[in-house]
Protein backbone atom coordinates (compact mmCIF):
# COMPACT_ATOMS: atom_id res chain seq x y z
CA UNK A 1 0.00 0.00 0.00
CA UNK A 2 1.72 3.27 -1.04
CA UNK A 3 1.05 6.21 1.25
CA UNK A 4 -0.90 9.38 0.08
CA UNK A 5 1.09 12.45 0.49
CA UNK A 6 -0.42 14.92 3.05
CA UNK A 7 -1.33 18.45 1.89
CA UNK A 8 0.53 21.68 2.20
CA UNK A 9 -1.11 23.99 4.92
CA UNK A 10 -0.25 26.74 7.04
CA UNK A 11 -1.15 27.11 10.80
CA UNK A 12 -1.87 31.26 12.26
CA UNK A 13 -0.35 32.50 15.56
CA UNK A 14 -2.11 30.78 18.80
CA UNK A 15 -2.44 31.64 22.51
CA UNK A 16 -0.11 30.24 24.60
CA UNK A 17 -2.33 27.85 26.57
CA UNK A 18 -3.24 27.19 30.17
CA UNK A 19 -5.60 24.51 30.73
CA UNK A 20 -7.13 22.79 33.73
CA UNK A 21 -9.25 22.90 36.86
CA UNK A 22 -7.54 25.86 38.96
CA UNK A 23 -5.82 27.53 36.14
CA UNK A 24 -7.02 31.12 36.81
CA UNK A 25 -4.16 30.93 40.23
CA UNK A 26 -1.29 31.26 37.35
CA UNK A 27 -2.91 34.63 36.28
CA UNK A 28 -1.67 37.18 39.03
CA UNK A 29 2.28 36.06 38.10
CA UNK A 30 1.58 35.83 34.34
CA UNK A 31 0.09 39.12 34.18
CA UNK A 32 3.15 40.51 36.64
CA UNK A 33 5.31 39.53 34.41
CA UNK A 34 3.79 41.82 31.57
CA UNK A 35 4.26 45.27 34.62
CA UNK A 36 2.25 46.20 37.62
CA UNK A 37 -0.66 48.30 35.68
CA UNK A 38 -3.48 46.74 34.00
CA UNK A 39 -6.98 46.53 32.39
CA UNK A 40 -9.61 44.46 33.05
CA UNK A 41 -12.36 43.77 31.04
CA UNK A 42 -15.49 41.58 32.40
CA UNK A 43 -19.12 41.21 32.17
CA UNK A 44 -21.37 43.05 33.53
CA UNK A 45 -22.21 41.05 36.75
CA UNK A 46 -21.21 37.81 37.10
CA UNK A 47 -17.31 37.44 38.04
CA UNK A 48 -17.07 40.48 40.05
CA UNK A 49 -19.83 38.64 42.54
CA UNK A 50 -17.91 34.94 42.01
CA UNK A 51 -15.57 34.13 45.02
CA UNK A 52 -13.12 33.90 42.10
CA UNK A 53 -12.78 37.38 42.00
CA UNK A 54 -12.37 38.41 45.15
CA UNK A 55 -9.55 35.40 44.93
CA UNK A 56 -8.06 36.66 41.79
CA UNK A 57 -8.10 40.26 42.85
CA UNK A 58 -5.98 39.77 46.83
CA UNK A 59 -3.43 37.86 44.74
CA UNK A 60 -3.11 40.77 41.97
CA UNK A 61 -2.74 43.21 44.85
CA UNK A 62 -0.13 40.82 46.44
CA UNK A 63 1.72 41.20 43.48
CA UNK A 64 1.57 45.33 43.57
CA UNK A 65 -0.82 45.42 40.33
CA UNK A 66 -3.00 48.13 40.60
CA UNK A 67 -5.71 48.04 37.52
CA UNK A 68 -8.40 49.82 35.89
CA UNK A 69 -11.98 47.75 34.96
CA UNK A 70 -14.38 47.77 32.43
CA UNK A 71 -17.67 45.67 32.33
CA UNK A 72 -19.36 44.55 29.03
CA UNK A 73 -23.27 44.55 29.20
CA UNK A 74 -24.46 42.47 26.29
CA UNK A 75 -22.53 42.41 23.12
CA UNK A 76 -20.00 44.80 22.42
CA UNK A 77 -20.20 47.60 20.04
CA UNK A 78 -17.62 49.43 18.42
CA UNK A 79 -18.80 52.56 20.43
CA UNK A 80 -17.84 50.78 23.51
CA UNK A 81 -14.55 50.17 22.02
CA UNK A 82 -13.99 53.93 20.63
CA UNK A 83 -14.87 55.25 23.95
CA UNK A 84 -12.92 53.13 26.26
CA UNK A 85 -9.67 53.86 23.75
CA UNK A 86 -10.70 57.36 23.93
CA UNK A 87 -11.21 57.40 27.73
CA UNK A 88 -7.97 55.12 28.88
CA UNK A 89 -5.68 55.31 25.79
CA UNK A 90 -3.37 57.59 26.78
CA UNK A 91 -2.85 54.97 30.31
CA UNK A 92 0.06 52.91 29.91
CA UNK A 93 -1.22 49.46 30.83
CA UNK A 94 1.44 46.93 30.89
CA UNK A 95 -1.77 44.12 29.73
CA UNK A 96 -5.07 43.30 29.33
CA UNK A 97 -7.08 40.80 30.79
CA UNK A 98 -10.62 39.54 29.17
CA UNK A 99 -12.77 37.39 31.91
CA UNK A 100 -15.91 36.38 30.77
CA UNK A 101 -18.04 34.76 27.85
CA UNK A 102 -17.61 35.75 24.39
CA UNK A 103 -18.69 39.24 25.09
CA UNK A 104 -16.09 40.63 27.33
CA UNK A 105 -13.51 38.84 25.07
CA UNK A 106 -14.03 40.25 22.33
CA UNK A 107 -14.29 43.23 23.93
CA UNK A 108 -11.06 42.74 25.57
CA UNK A 109 -10.04 41.39 22.64
CA UNK A 110 -10.65 44.90 20.51
CA UNK A 111 -9.35 47.52 23.13
CA UNK A 112 -6.38 45.49 23.34
CA UNK A 113 -5.62 46.34 20.10
CA UNK A 114 -6.24 50.08 19.81
CA UNK A 115 -5.23 51.29 23.09
CA UNK A 116 -1.90 51.57 21.71
CA UNK A 117 -3.15 52.89 18.03
CA UNK A 118 -5.94 55.19 19.46
CA UNK A 119 -7.61 54.68 15.86
CA UNK A 120 -11.73 54.00 15.55
CA UNK A 121 -12.37 50.51 15.29
CA UNK A 122 -14.54 51.44 12.47
CA UNK A 123 -11.50 52.05 10.54
CA UNK A 124 -10.53 48.10 10.15
CA UNK A 125 -14.16 46.63 10.83
CA UNK A 126 -15.31 43.82 7.69
CA UNK A 127 -18.02 45.10 5.91
CA UNK A 128 -18.19 48.83 7.73
CA UNK A 129 -15.62 51.22 6.75
CA UNK A 130 -12.85 51.15 4.60
CA UNK A 131 -11.45 47.87 6.21
CA UNK A 132 -8.03 48.90 6.79
CA UNK A 133 -5.32 46.54 7.64
CA UNK A 134 -4.99 46.12 11.40
CA UNK A 135 -0.71 45.97 11.83
CA UNK A 136 -0.83 47.57 15.65
CA UNK A 137 0.88 47.68 17.79
CA UNK A 138 -1.31 45.64 20.71
CA UNK A 139 -0.87 45.50 24.18
CA UNK A 140 -1.09 42.29 25.16
CA UNK A 141 -3.97 40.11 25.98
CA UNK A 142 -4.55 37.57 28.01
CA UNK A 143 -8.21 35.69 27.81
CA UNK A 144 -9.83 34.10 31.22
CA UNK A 145 -13.30 32.44 29.10
CA UNK A 146 -15.95 31.76 32.02
CA UNK A 147 -18.19 30.26 29.47
CA UNK A 148 -17.49 26.88 27.03
CA UNK A 149 -19.05 27.93 23.26
CA UNK A 150 -17.06 31.07 21.45
CA UNK A 151 -13.64 29.98 21.67
CA UNK A 152 -12.64 33.64 21.91
CA UNK A 153 -9.57 32.99 23.40
CA UNK A 154 -7.93 31.48 20.52
CA UNK A 155 -9.32 33.49 17.58
CA UNK A 156 -8.10 36.44 15.72
CA UNK A 157 -11.20 38.49 15.40
CA UNK A 158 -13.51 40.51 18.09
CA UNK A 159 -17.36 40.21 16.91
CA UNK A 160 -18.94 43.98 17.04
CA UNK A 161 -22.62 45.04 16.55
CA UNK A 162 -24.72 47.53 15.90
CA UNK A 163 -28.21 46.06 16.90
CA UNK A 164 -30.82 46.47 13.88
CA UNK A 165 -27.68 47.28 11.45
CA UNK A 166 -24.65 44.71 11.57
CA UNK A 167 -22.70 42.09 13.43
CA UNK A 168 -18.85 42.20 11.90
CA UNK A 169 -15.45 41.44 13.14
CA UNK A 170 -12.41 43.19 13.62
CA UNK A 171 -9.43 41.01 12.51
CA UNK A 172 -5.91 40.74 12.77
CA UNK A 173 -3.12 37.90 13.42
CA UNK A 174 -1.75 40.42 16.17
CA UNK A 175 -5.07 40.28 18.01
CA UNK A 176 -4.28 37.12 18.57
CA UNK A 177 -4.31 36.30 22.73
CA UNK A 178 -0.42 36.05 24.15
CA UNK A 179 -2.16 33.89 26.92
CA UNK A 180 -5.52 31.95 27.46
CA UNK A 181 -6.05 30.30 30.82
CA UNK A 182 -8.59 28.24 30.51
CA UNK A 183 -9.74 27.01 33.97
CA UNK A 184 -13.57 24.46 33.89
CA UNK A 185 -13.82 25.60 37.16
CA UNK A 186 -15.12 28.98 36.50
CA UNK A 187 -18.02 27.95 33.85
CA UNK A 188 -19.04 25.78 37.45
CA UNK A 189 -22.64 28.97 37.66
CA UNK A 190 -23.69 28.42 33.82
CA UNK A 191 -27.30 27.68 33.87
CA UNK A 192 -28.54 24.92 31.61
CA UNK A 193 -29.83 27.21 28.78
CA UNK A 194 -26.40 29.08 28.26
CA UNK A 195 -24.69 25.32 28.95
CA UNK A 196 -26.99 24.44 25.76
CA UNK A 197 -26.65 27.38 23.99
CA UNK A 198 -22.63 27.59 24.06
CA UNK A 199 -22.48 24.38 24.45
CA UNK A 200 -23.93 24.34 20.18
CA UNK A 201 -21.82 27.17 19.34
CA UNK A 202 -18.44 25.45 19.92
CA UNK A 203 -20.01 22.20 18.49
CA UNK A 204 -20.95 23.75 14.90
CA UNK A 205 -17.73 25.65 14.73
CA UNK A 206 -15.98 22.52 15.04
CA UNK A 207 -18.28 19.90 13.10
CA UNK A 208 -17.59 23.08 10.34
CA UNK A 209 -14.25 23.50 10.41
CA UNK A 210 -14.11 19.87 9.64
CA UNK A 211 -15.61 19.74 6.82
CA UNK A 212 -14.13 23.26 5.69
CA UNK A 213 -13.10 24.15 2.43
CA UNK A 214 -9.65 25.25 4.42
CA UNK A 215 -9.84 22.35 6.89
CA UNK A 216 -6.03 20.53 6.75
CA UNK A 217 -4.86 17.36 8.67
CA UNK A 218 -3.70 19.20 11.71
CA UNK A 219 -7.25 21.19 12.57
CA UNK A 220 -8.66 18.03 11.46
CA UNK A 221 -7.21 15.78 14.59
CA UNK A 222 -8.13 18.72 16.65
CA UNK A 223 -11.73 19.17 15.30
CA UNK A 224 -11.91 15.19 15.73
CA UNK A 225 -10.86 15.25 19.65
CA UNK A 226 -12.99 18.37 19.66
CA UNK A 227 -16.10 16.52 18.62
CA UNK A 228 -16.11 13.79 20.53
CA UNK A 229 -15.36 15.80 23.46
CA UNK A 230 -18.83 17.53 23.20
CA UNK A 231 -20.42 14.40 22.15
CA UNK A 232 -19.00 12.50 26.15
CA UNK A 233 -19.62 15.99 27.37
CA UNK A 234 -22.52 18.14 26.56
CA UNK A 235 -25.64 16.13 28.16
CA UNK A 236 -23.23 15.12 31.11
CA UNK A 237 -23.18 18.56 31.94
CA UNK A 238 -26.14 20.02 30.97
CA UNK A 239 -27.92 17.52 32.64
CA UNK A 240 -26.93 17.75 36.07
CA UNK A 241 -25.98 14.73 37.52
CA UNK A 242 -22.82 13.12 38.98
CA UNK A 243 -20.95 13.48 35.51
CA UNK A 244 -21.59 17.35 35.61
CA UNK A 245 -17.73 18.40 36.01
CA UNK A 246 -16.24 15.73 33.79
CA UNK A 247 -18.42 17.01 31.31
CA UNK A 248 -17.93 20.74 32.48
CA UNK A 249 -14.23 20.17 31.44
CA UNK A 250 -14.70 18.48 28.58
CA UNK A 251 -16.83 21.31 27.45
CA UNK A 252 -13.83 23.53 28.16
CA UNK A 253 -11.64 22.00 26.27
CA UNK A 254 -13.91 21.64 23.17
CA UNK A 255 -14.92 25.59 23.00
CA UNK A 256 -10.92 25.69 23.31
CA UNK A 257 -10.38 23.47 19.95
CA UNK A 258 -13.59 24.95 18.40
CA UNK A 259 -11.60 28.46 19.15
CA UNK A 260 -8.76 27.02 17.08
CA UNK A 261 -10.06 25.18 14.29
CA UNK A 262 -12.23 27.96 13.38
CA UNK A 263 -9.46 30.20 13.34
CA UNK A 264 -7.39 27.92 10.41
CA UNK A 265 -10.39 26.80 8.31
CA UNK A 266 -13.11 29.17 8.40
CA UNK A 267 -16.72 28.38 8.94
CA UNK A 268 -20.05 27.22 7.08
CA UNK A 269 -23.49 27.85 6.15
CA UNK A 270 -24.69 28.12 10.17
CA UNK A 271 -21.81 30.85 10.73
CA UNK A 272 -22.88 32.57 7.82
CA UNK A 273 -26.81 32.98 8.50
CA UNK A 274 -25.95 33.93 12.36
CA UNK A 275 -24.03 37.13 11.53
CA UNK A 276 -27.31 38.70 9.59
CA UNK A 277 -29.49 36.88 12.08
CA UNK A 278 -27.90 38.17 15.73
CA UNK A 279 -27.61 41.92 14.09
CA UNK A 280 -31.31 42.26 12.62
CA UNK A 281 -33.23 40.07 15.66
CA UNK A 282 -32.30 39.88 19.55
CA UNK A 283 -31.66 36.01 19.04
CA UNK A 284 -28.38 34.65 21.28
CA UNK A 285 -25.37 33.51 18.86
CA UNK A 286 -25.56 29.83 20.44
CA UNK A 287 -29.42 29.56 20.15
CA UNK A 288 -28.72 30.16 16.11
CA UNK A 289 -26.08 27.35 16.17
CA UNK A 290 -28.33 25.12 17.99
CA UNK A 291 -31.75 25.38 15.90
CA UNK A 292 -30.11 25.25 12.40
CA UNK A 293 -27.19 22.45 12.69
CA UNK A 294 -28.92 19.59 12.20
CA UNK A 295 -30.92 21.19 8.45
CA UNK A 296 -28.23 22.82 7.24
CA UNK A 297 -25.81 19.82 7.44
CA UNK A 298 -28.84 17.79 5.99
CA UNK A 299 -28.96 20.48 3.20
CA UNK A 300 -25.24 20.53 2.98
CA UNK A 301 -25.04 16.62 2.26
CA UNK A 302 -28.28 16.19 -0.04
CA UNK A 303 -26.84 19.23 -2.14
CA UNK A 304 -23.63 17.40 -2.24
CA UNK A 305 -24.66 13.91 -3.06
CA UNK A 306 -26.32 15.69 -6.20
CA UNK A 307 -24.00 18.27 -7.47
CA UNK A 308 -20.47 17.39 -6.14
CA UNK A 309 -20.62 13.64 -5.18
CA UNK A 310 -16.56 13.37 -4.83
CA UNK A 311 -16.73 15.97 -2.04
CA UNK A 312 -14.01 15.11 0.71
CA UNK A 313 -16.84 16.47 3.18
CA UNK A 314 -18.96 13.48 2.46
CA UNK A 315 -16.73 10.76 4.09
CA UNK A 316 -16.38 13.34 6.91
CA UNK A 317 -19.73 13.31 7.55
CA UNK A 318 -19.93 10.13 7.04
CA UNK A 319 -17.22 9.68 9.76
CA UNK A 320 -18.26 11.55 12.58
CA UNK A 321 -21.85 9.81 11.98
CA UNK A 322 -19.70 6.82 12.77
CA UNK A 323 -18.40 7.24 15.86
CA UNK A 324 -21.45 8.97 17.60
CA UNK A 325 -23.56 5.59 16.36
CA UNK A 326 -20.38 3.82 17.96
CA UNK A 327 -20.44 1.34 14.90
CA UNK A 328 -17.62 0.64 12.93
CA UNK A 329 -19.00 -0.89 9.67
CA UNK A 330 -21.74 2.16 9.13
CA UNK A 331 -20.37 4.23 6.60
CA UNK A 332 -21.38 6.13 3.75
CA UNK A 333 -25.40 7.54 3.67
CA UNK A 334 -26.11 5.43 6.60
CA UNK A 335 -23.60 6.94 8.57
CA UNK A 336 -24.72 11.01 7.11
CA UNK A 337 -28.21 9.97 8.24
CA UNK A 338 -27.18 8.71 11.82
CA UNK A 339 -25.63 12.26 12.34
CA UNK A 340 -28.15 14.17 11.19
CA UNK A 341 -30.47 12.35 13.47
CA UNK A 342 -28.39 12.44 16.21
CA UNK A 343 -28.34 16.23 15.81
CA UNK A 344 -31.92 16.40 15.69
CA UNK A 345 -32.45 14.54 18.31
CA UNK A 346 -29.80 17.62 20.21
CA UNK A 347 -32.10 20.09 18.85
CA UNK A 348 -34.97 18.32 20.83
CA UNK A 349 -33.40 17.60 24.17
CA UNK A 350 -31.54 20.82 24.68
CA UNK A 351 -34.68 22.69 23.76
CA UNK A 352 -33.57 24.59 21.35
CA UNK A 353 -35.85 27.14 20.53
CA UNK A 354 -37.17 28.04 17.07
CA UNK A 355 -36.43 31.78 15.07
CA UNK A 356 -39.93 32.74 14.91
CA UNK A 357 -39.47 33.45 18.63
CA UNK A 358 -37.34 35.90 18.19
CA UNK A 359 -39.21 37.41 15.61
CA UNK A 360 -37.88 35.77 12.37
CA UNK A 361 -40.73 35.59 9.71
CA UNK A 362 -40.36 33.86 6.70
CA UNK A 363 -40.22 37.60 4.32
CA UNK A 364 -37.17 38.04 6.43
CA UNK A 365 -35.46 35.17 4.10
CA UNK A 366 -34.36 37.16 0.94
CA UNK A 367 -32.43 39.85 2.78
CA UNK A 368 -31.09 36.96 5.56
CA UNK A 369 -29.96 34.82 2.40
CA UNK A 370 -28.54 38.14 0.47
CA UNK A 371 -26.36 38.62 3.59
CA UNK A 372 -24.54 35.77 3.70
CA UNK A 373 -21.95 35.55 0.74
CA UNK A 374 -19.06 36.48 2.04
CA UNK A 375 -15.70 34.69 3.84
CA UNK A 376 -18.03 32.57 6.10
CA UNK A 377 -20.10 30.74 3.18
CA UNK A 378 -16.90 30.67 1.05
CA UNK A 379 -15.55 28.23 3.43
CA UNK A 380 -19.20 25.97 3.30
CA UNK A 381 -17.87 22.67 2.07
CA UNK A 382 -21.43 22.38 -0.40
CA UNK A 383 -21.69 25.46 -2.86
CA UNK A 384 -25.49 26.46 -1.74
CA UNK A 385 -28.19 28.02 -3.63
CA UNK A 386 -29.87 30.74 -2.20
CA UNK A 387 -33.02 28.29 -2.19
CA UNK A 388 -31.38 26.31 -0.31
CA UNK A 389 -29.92 28.44 1.95
CA UNK A 390 -33.20 29.94 2.31
CA UNK A 391 -34.74 26.46 3.47
CA UNK A 392 -31.97 26.26 6.48
CA UNK A 393 -34.00 29.10 7.79
CA UNK A 394 -37.46 28.31 6.56
CA UNK A 395 -37.47 24.95 8.25
CA UNK A 396 -36.53 26.03 11.79
CA UNK A 397 -39.02 29.53 11.68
Amino acid sequence: MSLTALPPFSIAPLPRIEFGAGALGKLPAIAAGYGRRLLLVTGARSFDASPAAATLFAALRERGCSWEQVRVAGEPSPQLVDATVAALGKEDFAAVIGIGGGSPLDAAKAIAGLLKPGNSVLDHLEGVGPELPYRGPATPFIAVPTTAGTGSEATKNAVLSVPGQFKKSFRGDRLVAAWAIVDPDLLASCPPELIAADGMDAFTQLLEAFVSTRANPMTDALARSGIMAVKDGLAAWHGGGEDAAAGRERMAYASLLSGICLAQTGLGSVHALASPLGAYFPVPHGVVCGTLLATATEINIAAMQARDAANPALPKYAEIGRRFAMQKGLNGDDARAYLVEALKRWETDLAMPRLGRYGVGAGDIPRLVAETRGPRMGTNPAALTDAEIGAIVAARL
